[in-house]
């Protein structure tokens, strides 16, 4: 009888506190957005020597391409130097130093093909923002891009007002598109984690506004000419001139 006691006891211990569930595991706290600094970069491109003579692009091919210039085709656009020695097409933006996430803009880039030229010819674009791709001629266009990083493809785009969407989830700098229907087309995409881009124009001057006080590295690519690049700390509220010159 003690020992059928004792076994009672024993159990009803035992079953009288149920065993409580383990603890759920804490969820992820997502990635906050990085505040904006108050830091920015200003700075000119500059081509030494003189301009390379520009040669005309052949549009025989298409007698659409060569209607929409009235019958004078256009220079090749692979170096443009501006009257005052600066160089347009420069994709400048922060390579390294950058810190937090930033989360991409609403609004898309977009890449036309009008006059059987991409324009523009040279941009940049955050990750996670949507390439616009629009076919503003009257002819077939198709879209192949060169991708290394992100995955390749190439659309067709036979008729004016075609348009088509498309999302890059990695950095690559640069992405070359070209139009396998009419190989003078290029155009070239700086996927970048960030809004510290920009590219040069008239006066080849570019501005990178808004980084947190830090130090950078920052380059400047081009699609004839390769890279430059500098190294520079910025504090809180600065603004910091440069200059990068191609030879």
């Amino acid at each position: 009888m003690k020992i059928f006691l004792t076994g009672f006891l024993l159990l009803v211990i035992g079953c009288g506190k149920p065993s409580e569930p383990p603890a759920a595991a804490p969820l992820a706290t997502p990635a906050q957005p990085a505040p904006p600094g108050t830091a920015v970069i200003t700075g000119k491109v500059t081509y030494r020597g003189d301009a390379p003579r520009l040669s005309p692009l052949r549009m025989t091919a298409d007698p659409y391409c060569e209607s929409t210039h009235s019958g004078t085709a256009p220079n090749s656009e692979e170096i443009l130097v501006n009257a005052d020695g600066t160089l347009r097409n420069v994709f400048v933006y922060v390579k390294e130093g950058i810190r937090g996430t930033y989360p991409p803009p609403a609004a898309p880039v977009i890449l036309d093909q009008l006059g059987c030229l991409y324009r523009p010819r040279v941009q940049g674009l955050q990750i996670g923002q949507t390439l616009l791709i629009r076919n503003s001629d009257d002819t077939l266009h198709n879209v192949h891009a060169l991708a290394d990083k992100n995955p390749a493809f190439n659309l067709g785009q036979p008729s004016r007002g075609m348009e088509a969407k498309k999302v890059f989830t990695k950095p690559e700098v640069m992405l070359r598109f070209k139009c396998d229907v009419h190989p003078w087309m290029s155009a070239y995409l700086g996927i970048v984690a960030h809004p510290f881009h920009a590219t040069t124009g008239d006066g080849g001057v570019f501005t990178l506004k808004n980084l947190p006080a830090g130090k950078y590295v920052v380059e400047a690519w081009h699609e004839k000419l390769g890279t430059q690049t500098l190294t520079l700390e910025l504090a809180d509220g600065e603004t910091k001139p440069v200059e990068l010159a191609f030879p």
